[in-house]
C-alpha cells in the first residue's frame, strides 16, 4: 500500500484554508513519470510530492498534469513533514527551516518563471474575479490591502486546464510577487490562506507558513 499523507500547507492564523498536498513517502512505490503523473491527477490535489530520498531530501514535485521544478506549498509541506534543513527539487537545493509556527523554504524567483502577477486597484476588484478569469497561463492577481505593513490579497489561477480552476495558496507565485516588489510581504491568498515572504541581500526569497496535517 502506498503511504499518502495530506497535508494543509500555508493555514491562516485561525488554522484555516490552506493549500492541500499529497505527500508520498516513498516515492520508490511509484515509478515512471506516467505513473505518478496518473496518481497525481487522481488524488486531484493542486501538488503532489512524491520523496525520493528522505535522508538527502530528494524529492518530485506534480500537478495534475506536469512536473514542476520548484514549488512553494509542496515544499513548505514535505519540508515540515519531513524535518529535514535541506530538500533537493529539481530546481535545486533549497534550504529549510523552523521559526516557531512557521516553516520557511529558501528559493530564487527565476524558479517559478511562467507565473503573470498582475496588479488591481483594489481588494474589492480581486475579490470579484471569476474563477478563472479569461485568459491564457498562470495569473497571480493581487491588490494592496495595506501598502505600508506589505499587506497583500492575492488569489492565483494555474489555467493549465487540469482542473485545478484556483488555487488556495500558492508559494511560488507569492516568490515571484516578492522578486517583483523586492520587499518582504504578508499574502492572504484563497479563502482563508496566508503566506509570508522576506528577500533577503544574496538574491534568494524566504517563504514560510503554517502546516497542518488534514483531519
Amino acid at each position: 500500500m502506498i503511504d499518502i499523507q495530506v497535508l494543509h500547507v500555508f493555514t491562516g492564523p485561525d488554522g484555516e484554508g490552506g493549500n492541500a498536498l499529497a505527500v508520498v513517502r516513498d516515492g520508490a512505490a511509484v515509478r515512471g513519470d506516467a505513473a505518478r503523473r496518473e496518481l497525481a491527477a487522481e488524488l486531484g490535489h493542486s501538488e503532489t510530492v512524491f520523496v525520493d530520498d528522505a535522508e538527502r531530501g530528494v524529492v518530485d514535485i506534480w500537478t495534475p498534469s506536469v512536473r514542476l521544478p520548484f514549488a512553494g506549498h509542496p515544499l513548505v509541506g514535505v519540508g515540515w513533514l519531513l524535518g529535514t534543513d535541506v530538500l533537493r527539487p529539481p530546481a535545486g537545493e533549497v534550504r529549510v527551516h523552523g521559526d516557531g509556527e512557521f516553516t520557511w523554504v529558501r528559493g530564487r524567483a527565476a524558479w517559478a518563471a511562467g507565473r503573470h502577477t498582475e496588479q488591481y486597484a483594489s481588494v474589492a476588484e480581486v475579490d470579484a474575479l471569476p474563477a478563472p478569469p479569461e485568459g491564457e497561463g498562470w495569473l497571480y492577481a493581487w491588490a494592496w490591502q495595506d501598502e505600508r505593513a506589505g499587506r497583500v490579497r492575492a488569489r492565483g489561477f494555474p489555467r493549465r486546464g487540469d482542473g485545478i480552476v484556483e488555487d488556495e495558496a500558492t508559494g511560488a507565485a507569492a516568490l515571484v510577487l516578492t522578486g517583483r516588489l523586492d520587499r518582504a510581504l504578508d499574502i492572504r491568498q484563497g479563502a482563508a490562506s496566508q503566506i509570508l515572504t522576506r528577500p533577503r541581500a544574496d538574491g534568494t526569497i524566504d517563504i514560510g507558513g503554517r502546516v497542518a496535517r488534514a483531519a
